[in-house]
């Protein structure tokens, strides 16, 4: 396998541009014939995504890329019956949640990086298979820590799905000829981003039908599917066989543990952000300044800091990823909370309340996803967010049902609108060899987004999530999202990217 060269322009050459015949090194690793092969090859059979893609490869793609969505939100409407078995407050519960945060936010570029040298296929199965060990082991657990444990084993096995979902596509969209799969990316994002939503109600129904322990035994089948389909469908990927190979698929394993220290002192500090804890703040920042000088002098860096400071369309999408994800994980976690403790609604009526924004970010992802117009579709979900925000501020405990699902509504439209177009416009600015790698580092920023939620509820929610801190929390995301949309406004090149060159698939 070819590698771009390591210094002059191609460190800073944007993505998309590419010579023409030039291969993307992500293809040969999911195990695709040479590029000159398939170049602009398409498969019989019509222009949908099962048609453009192997449709074999889109059952695995899919159950890979919702596990750790469905994860991340059927916790919401667990954590208040979890804190009453347990005799946990919100701000203990709220480990549950940072958990799996710290795990994927460390894990996701750690596995897109194996995957974009050894293939999927590997990174799939033992993801999967770690995913039903914390199943079986959140469903015994006797305590709150093992719970914890747990949440972080399912963190680090829900790290290759998405990954490894963004590398087929690039790959099977090379093998097509599609340089804009739209189709393709709107089926992932859908399928992802609205499982989210979809977490909640489905969270309710099952500690209806037997306790919170269901949300963690979910993960048993799903874990087995996957593992089924992964083993039977997906591409194996390439062993080295020279000197060169192994050379080139080494890992940089001091960076990774920079990268893994710096978020670690910063989940710390926000799950306790006093003054004493300011050393921590110092941790994190020396580590970042160690991993900054070690990765801009190593040979095969785990994040190629030069490339993405030459990439700055690349960066303002990470940013983004980061504001938006924030809001909508403290929406997520915060407002079933606040029904449940004020309102006194059970956790199913909680999460069946949420439907409409399931419901609603559905319905916009599917009609906008193949149009091109990333900037407004961002301007528009910045708008109804922050709409959103400000109506969290009139909220009360006595509010009308009927306002409770208007707010859902809502909430539904950024939540369609602003994860598909930040997911179409890394797919265009990542560099080509390490795409899974960078659509990893995406999953990072969405997970820091939320724990900077969970560091909100655990800071504005006491013993109980009432209203006035849910009030504070609502006037911290109404500026979030308005950083968001200057970040948006001031962006130019989103209205460069993200228009087909041929038909999408």
């Amino acid at each position: 396998m070819t590698r771009p060269p390591r210094s002059g322009p191609a460190r800073t050459r944007p993505v998309g541009h590419r010579t023409a015949g030039e291969p993307a090194a992500g293809d040969r690793a999911a195990g695709e014939p040479a590029a000159g092969d398939r170049t602009h090859r398409r498969e019989p059979g019509g222009d949908g995504p099962a048609a453009a893609f192997d449709g074999r490869l889109i059952a695995p793609m899919i159950l890979g890329a919702i596990l750790n969505p469905i994860n991340s939100s059927i916790i919401a409407v667990s954590l208040v019956p979890i804190g009453a078995a347990f005799g946990a407050p919100a701000a203990q519960t709220a480990w549950l949640v940072s958990a799996l945060y710290l795990a994927t936010a460390i894990g996701q570029p750690v596995v897109g990086r194996l995957v974009d040298l050894f293939g999927p296929r590997r990174l799939f199965l033992a993801g999967a298979a770690l995913a039903g060990v914390a199943g079986v082991l959140g469903t015994v657990a006797p305590n709150l820590p093992t719970l914890v444990v747990a949440r972080v084993i399912l963190g680090f096995g829900t790290c290759a799905g998405y990954p490894a979902a963004m590398s087929l596509i690039r790959s099977k969209s090379r093998r097509t000829g599609l340089r804009s799969p739209g189709g393709i990316l709107t089926v992932l994002a859908v399928s992802s981003q609205t499982t989210v939503v979809v977490g909640p109600a489905l969270g309710g129904l099952l500690i209806g039908l037997g306790g919170w322990r269901t949300t963690f035994a979910v993960n048993i089948p799903l874990a087995l599917a996957g593992l089924v389909v992964g083993a039977r469908r997906l591409p194996a990927g390439p062993a080295p066989t020279t000197a060169a190979d192994r050379r080139r698929m080494s890992l940089d394993y001091p960076g990774m543990l920079l990268f893994a220290a710096t978020l670690v002192a910063l989940l710390l500090f926000l799950m306790n952000p006093r003054v004493d804890q300011l050393y921590l703040v110092a941790a994190g920042g020396a580590a970042a300044a160690a991993l900054t000088w070690w990765e801009l002098r190593t040979a095969d860096p785990f994040l190629d800091l030069r490339l993405l400071g030459g990439n700055l369309p690349l960066l303002a999408t990470y940013g983004r990823t980061l504001l938006a994800m924030t809001v909508s994980y403290a929406f997520l976690y915060g407002y079933p909370q606040w029904m449940e403790d004020s309102h006194r609604l059970s956790p199913t009526e909680a999460g069946l309340l949420l439907m409409p924004m399931s419901l609603v970010g559905i319905l916009v992802s599917s009609t906008t996803g193949r149009r091109p117009e990333l900037r407004r579709k961002l301007l528009v979900g910045g708008v109804a967010q922050l709409g959103g925000c400000l109506l969290l501020l009139t909220l009360t405990g006595h509010t009308a049902g009927w306002l409770l699902v208007g707010l859902a509504v809502v909430f539904g439209i950024p939540q369609g609108l602003n994860g598909l177009a930040n997911q179409n416009a890394l797919y265009h600015q990542a560099d080509e060899a390490r795409l899974a790698s960078s659509s990893g580092l995406l999953r990072t920023f969405t997970y820091l987004g939320a724990m900077v939620a969970s560091a909100l509820s655990g800071a504005f929610f006491g013993a109980t999530a009432d209203t006035s801190g849910l009030h504070h929390i609502g006037a911290a995301l109404a500026l979030g999202t308005a950083a968001l949309l200057a970040l948006t406004a001031v962006d130019r090149s989103l209205a460069r990217i993200g228009r087909p060159a041929t038909a999408a698939g």
